[in-house]
């Protein structure tokens, strides 16, 4: 499985894409930054931004799109260019039909380092050991969109088992209902011939 990792931000967006499985070694495919000009109009950053994004998602081909869920910050215009970031990396993957699964930073810490708490520098080591890289990511933006593959890689599939398991059972319980209400049926109906 191939997995983009974004770490949304207007100034600098983070892009990391993953291969592998949980339980299988993981390969970095690609790790780069999207950077746009603090003193640009928001739409046309917006706009740069999901150019460069559509770019990657053709040439990477990826299965899925891991995103950093937006969390309140003391900044709220941090927040805002975040989740306006977000939003067009969900979008940009809706229309290529990807799924897309939001992580929290203490996720995706917690998934890379066992650490929902660890500093950019042992997110960014951990990445590091786990891709077996001979060089660091950086920006710091590269590693962190790494980590949400890597987490989405580790953590998002065994929530696709579950989901898929919990489906099943909601699925296998409907059929159930279903046979019983016909046999009930069936039933009334042998009842009323008999008569």
């Amino acid at each position: 499985m191939r997995v983009l990792g974004v770490d949304p931000g207007l100034t600098r967006c983070g892009l990391g894409v993953v291969e592998g499985a949980r339980g299988r070694p993981l390969t970095a495919v690609a790790a780069g930054v999207i950077r746009t000009p603090a003193d640009q109009d928001l739409g046309a950053r917006l706009v740069a931004i999901e150019e460069q994004l559509v770019d990657w998602l053709e040439r990477y081909q990826p299965d899925a799109l891991a995103v950093e869920r937006v969390f309140a910050q003391h900044n709220v215009r941090t927040v805002m260019g975040t989740a306006q970031v977000s939003g067009v990396a969900i979008l940009a993957a809706a229309r290529r039909g990807l799924a897309v699964a939001l992580h929290t930073p203490s996720e995706v810490k917690a998934a890379v380092t066992g650490n929902g708490r660890a500093d950019k520098a042992q997110v960014t080591s951990m990445v590091s050991r786990v891709l077996r890289l001979t060089e660091r990511p950086t920006p710091a933006d590269a590693a962190d969109a790494l980590a949400l593959a890597i987490c989405h890689l580790w953590r998002g599939s065994a929530d696709q088992r579950l989901a898929a398991a919990a489906a099943q059972s909601v699925a296998a319980r409907a059929g159930e209902s279903a046979r019983l209400l016909a046999a009930r049926s069936s039933a009334g109906r042998s009842a009323e011939v008999g008569r």
